[in-house]
């Protein structure tokens, strides 16, 4: 049922100071690497601005102080850079709320915001999708009843003119519904033709499998997805059916996604604890992967690339969530035997309280991130948004029913946001405004924004004209 009532009570903990002394705050690491800096460079106010009125010199400067700098020009732009606007909104974590968006009586299993934030999909266990137009007013503008279904909505992904959404299940075919029809109620061939898309080759002998994780490409034209036969699928829109199949690793492929916008760069992980990454380019020369990355001691559940063709984070089964760069590949994965123990499985036994002290004898991560639990389900991590935090945050979904956001460079855990009864298995970070959407196996979907002075959410506002949305308030206010 559709709500914006307000839910009780909820728990949150949110420290404001990275690496204080505080057990949920503590320095993880110090991350030295040239990804430390970069994330640095691109949410640091500029260097005139800190030396306005008064006072140290210190980070974070204050708002009143960057506002103050702007209207004199002391930076000589007469604006904000991209880093000043990142230095003051990555300040102001979406840690407050929650507001109800809805409650289904079914597990939420994807909750994503489309990329210009007007959009935001959830996808439960009950074959349902909906989509909710975020700037009138959380109003759902489609609800989707998804066709041959087995046991879930493993993923969705929006094309990237918004005008399809795919979405894939524990079968090889990928349906695809157009989400800028007028009708609201979407049923699969009976009001809406919901186009399936085979995944499966005329050699396969009929054996079925399963899709996990599905991406448009930036142009739109293609789509790939990650399967439970150990392989990555490419799939060619145009032509209608697939392009590449790639026999990746030697179990599930749970998470794939591009690299970057050229789309010739791809990320995969599987239960087999590896990361690869794939190049297109030189693939059906070589037949084998760029290069693998070694480190997680089990199955990994997700991938999160930052966009540059350069880093991406993972989630794995080990607890953990790693930071890799892929220029520490190796051609060939480093074994561990005797390691992993055959006997655990994530999906109804808790994690080994004596493996969480083992590390990978290679591990080729730059930084490991631990606090949430990766139980139950292939929980899903991402870094923050560019425009507002520089991505200078990587937050995760958790089993204990949390919300965990951790500072990148020293790897302090600086919020926790707790209401939820049940694993969540996704949320989402709006792309411009200080606002995360979790979506749980209790059916929950909810927002957490930060007002201001601490008090409870504004309701939803009221649509706006198409031309002054809410979104290019936001962005307009910080230029």
């Amino acid at each position: 049922m559709h709500s914006e009532r307000k839910p009780p009570p909820i728990q949150v903990s949110f420290f404001t100071t990275v690496g204080s002394s505080q057990t949920s705050g503590k320095l993880l690491h110090n991350l030295e690497h040239e990804v430390a800096q970069l994330t640095k460079l691109r949410s640091a106010p500029h260097e005139r601005l800190n030396q306005i009125g008064p006072g140290k010199r210190d980070l974070p400067v204050s708002v009143v102080k960057m506002l103050a700098g702007r209207e004199g020009n002391y930076s000589g732009r007469g604006r904000f850079s991209s880093a000043d606007r990142c230095h003051v909104l990555s300040r102001y974590l979406p840690v407050k709320g929650p507001g109800l968006v809805d409650h289904m009586p079914s597990r939420a299993y994807v909750s994503q915001f489309s990329a210009d934030g007007s959009l935001f999909i959830a996808a439960f266990q009950d074959s349902q999708i909906r989509i909710y137009n975020v700037d009138k007013g959380w109003k759902i503008q489609k609800n989707i009843h998804a066709k041959t279904m087995r046991w879930t909505v493993t993923d969705t992904s929006l094309s990237p003119d918004q005008h399809h959404l795919v979405y894939a299940s524990m079968s090889p075919i990928v349906h695809m519904v157009n989400v800028g029809s007028s009708q609201i109620e979407s049923l699969a061939n009976v009001t809406e033709i919901h186009e399936g898309l085979d995944f499966s080759s005329g050699d396969d002998g009929g054996y079925s499998f399963g899709i996990f994780s599905i991406k448009f490409s930036t142009d739109g034209h293609e789509l790939v997805a990650g399967s439970s036969d150990d392989s990555i699928y490419v799939y060619d829109l145009e032509a209608n059916k697939p392009s590449l199949r790639i026999l990746a690793h030697t179990s599930d492929v749970n998470t794939v996604c591009f690299a970057d916008e050229s789309g010739h760069l791809i990320y995969s992980g599987s239960d087999d604890t590896l990361c690869k990454v794939w190049d297109r380019r030189c693939f059906k020369a070589t037949g084998r992967p760029a290069g693998v990355l070694t480190g997680h001691l089990e199955g990994i559940t997700f991938i999160d690339s930052k966009g540059d063709g350069r880093y991406f984070i993972s989630n794995g089964k080990d607890q953990a969530i790693k930071l890799w760069d892929i220029r520490r590949m190796t051609s060939k994965a480093t074994c561990i035997p005797g390691q992993r123990s055959s006997e655990w499985d994530y999906r109804w036994m808790d994690y080994p309280p004596q493996a969480k002290d083992i590390k990978h004898p290679s591990d080729q991560s730059i930084a490991t991130y631990r606090g949430h639990s990766v139980l139950r389900t292939l929980i899903r991590c991402y870094f923050s948004p560019a425009y507002s935090t520089g991505q200078k945050y990587i937050y995760t979904g958790s089993h204990d029913s949390g919300v965990y956001i951790y500072d990148l460079v020293s790897g302090a855990r600086v919020a926790t946001l707790k209401y939820h009864k049940a694993p969540v298995r996704d949320c989402s970070w709006h792309p411009y405004y200080p606002m995360l959407v979790s979506s749980s196996w209790d059916g929950a979907v909810v927002r957490w924004e930060f007002p201001g002075k601490g008090e409870a959410p504004a309701p939803a506002p009221a649509p706006a004209p198409a031309s002054f949305s809410r979104n290019r308030i936001w962005r307009r206010h910080f230029s």
